[in-house]
């Protein structure tokens, strides 16, 4: 190659031992300086030792004693140990001879004690890679299982802890912490309560209540009643056992539970009660009759019963009102089955099923036979109406009630007090009016009879009974019906204008 005298040129021989640079100036030719090879030359040629390169001396890599590389003096340790400190035997002694000059010069190593080192002598300048204890493979792979080992036994330990902190996450949701919440609470008492209270009442009153369930061949019902006596009677309203009829079947229950199967010893439509009598049953206790005469307005009264045939079913209120003349029945339409009540008046919550139960006073006595209620769409009605209570309820006077009661258990029937006059009860004025005639074209008033005696004659109007104001036939005969036969009443009654009073002597009829 031809260059101009003002410039150097280097060129590479390439010689079959040796690899040298030589420069050519211009104007003259200077022989290069020889360069003595690093290597003897290797009649195999094989590298790194074969064929010329700038390749420095590398030195085999020895196991279980490595020598790094260019002639770098091995540290005693490794002259006995096999790298994880485990003896070999005595070290080589290396052989005499020249030691080539290093191609370069490595930094600084730190020291390798007592640890494995693993050079690659092809890769470049870096740190030794080290591992401490036994050499890698030494354990027949007994570190991948040991790490999948303890790789396993984490993830468990996770899931474990996780579930347990889960739980008991959801227990502090749900119980608001840790801590057991206690509330504050009364601590139990006797359980007693002053006689006169609802509950002392209720208490007293309750062993003596039955439940009626009454079934016959076309009906059934429930009611209510309460023992009068140790023989076994039990005191009720007559439309709560009539369903049973003359071969019909009555179950008195308890407030206890017991039962015993009972049977009608008489009954009276108009009075609207009825004695039954249970046998093979002791023990019995019967509740105190108190005076309905005493009864004031607004004295507290006690309701039991078994409304919708939910026994022992206590309610409270107070007399709403005395000599409330009410009238029951008449299903039958000719007036065989009404009865006639001058009734006590309570808006203690009497309901179907109250029939028949009694209305005690605050010494739980009764003075009163839960008979009837006044519905909201159906006026003044027997409970066997199934209306709902609005708070009028009515009560048989227990005065009448014990001595109807006493002639059913002693005789069977019981006697109505009469005046011997058939009323006009199409009548709508003011008072009672003594018809024209009597039933069957007898005379509306009877011959030698209480009203004959006393000097009605058909067509007066009576107004009055023992001062108390009449309104209506009804009213007459529920007025009458308080009394008892014999009793003399003091009557007022208008007679073409006049007003005329006079005195009367009841009569005696027997009743159905």
């Amino acid at each position: 190659m031809h260059k101009s005298p003002q410039q150097t040129m280097t060129v590479w021989v390439i010689l079959p031992e040796c690899r040298y640079s030589g420069h050519a100036e211009s104007g003259r030719d200077a022989p290069a300086p020889a360069v003595k090879p690093l290597h003897e030359p290797d009649e195999y040629s094989t590298p790194p030792y074969g064929g010329p390169g700038p390749w420095a001396p590398a030195p085999p890599v020895q196991r279980p004693v490595p020598t790094p590389a260019h002639g770098t003096p091995v540290p005693a340790p490794y002259a006995v140990t096999n790298g994880a400190d485990m003896p070999t035997g005595p070290a080589p002694v290396p052989t005499p001879g020249p030691v080539p000059a290093p191609a370069f010069t490595p930094p600084p190593q730190p020291p390798q004690s007592t640890y494995w080192l693993q050079y690659d002598p092809w890769g470049g300048y870096r740190q030794p890679l080290t591992q401490p204890g036994r050499p890698l493979g030494s354990d027949g792979g007994r570190g991948k299982d040991r790490r999948g080992s303890l790789l396993v036994g984490a993830l468990l330990l996770a899931l474990v802890a996780g579930g347990i902190g889960g739980g008991i996450g959801a227990y502090i949701e749900r119980n608001g912490g840790l801590t057991t919440v206690e509330l504050p609470q009364a601590a139990k008492n006797s359980g007693g309560r002053a006689p006169d209270s609802v509950a002392g009442i209720a208490a007293s009153a309750l062993p003596s209540v039955v439940t009626l369930h009454v079934s016959g061949t076309t009906e059934s019902g429930t009611g209510t009643g309460f023992v009068l006596d140790n023989e076994g009677h039990i005191l009720t309203n007559n439309h709560v056992v009539a369903p049973a009829g003359p071969s019909g079947d009555i179950t008195v229950t308890f407030s206890g539970g017991e039962t015993a199967s009972a049977e009608i010893v008489g009954k009276d439509s108009g009075y609207d009660l009825a004695v039954v009598k249970v046998k093979g049953v002791s023990g019995l206790k019967p509740l105190p009759l108190g005076n309905s005469d005493n009864v004031q307005v607004g004295d507290p009264v006690v309701a039991i019963g078994a409304p919708f045939d939910l026994s022992n079913t206590v309610t409270s209120g107070i007399i709403s009102a005395k000599d409330r003349p009410i009238t029951a029945g008449g299903e039958k339409g000719d007036g065989s089955d009404i009865s006639y009540v001058d009734a006590l008046q309570t808006d203690a919550p009497i309901n179907p099923g109250n029939s028949g139960g009694p209305l005690v006073d605050t010494d739980a006595h009764v003075i009163g036979i839960n008979s009837a209620i006044r519905a909201a769409d159906s006026g003044s009605t027997t409970e066997g109406g199934q209306a709902g209570s609005i708070g009028l309820g009515f009560a048989i006077p227990i005065n009448q009630g014990k001595r109807v009661a006493e002639e059913l258990i002693n005789t069977g029937k019981a006697t109505h007090p009469v005046i011997g006059v058939t009323l006009d009860m199409k009548y709508t004025g003011d008072g009672a009016k003594v018809g024209a005639k009597g039933s069957g074209g007898k005379p509306a008033v009877t011959p030698g009879g209480p009203g004959a005696k006393a000097g009605i004659k058909p067509g007066d109007i009576i107004t009055e009974v023992d001062g108390q104001r009449v309104h209506s036939g009804e009213e007459l005969i529920v007025k009458i019906r308080a009394h008892r036969p014999g009793d003399r009443l003091d009557l007022g009654l208008t007679r073409s204008g006049k007003d005329l009073s006079m005195t009367l002597t009841l009569g005696s009829a027997t009743g159905t």
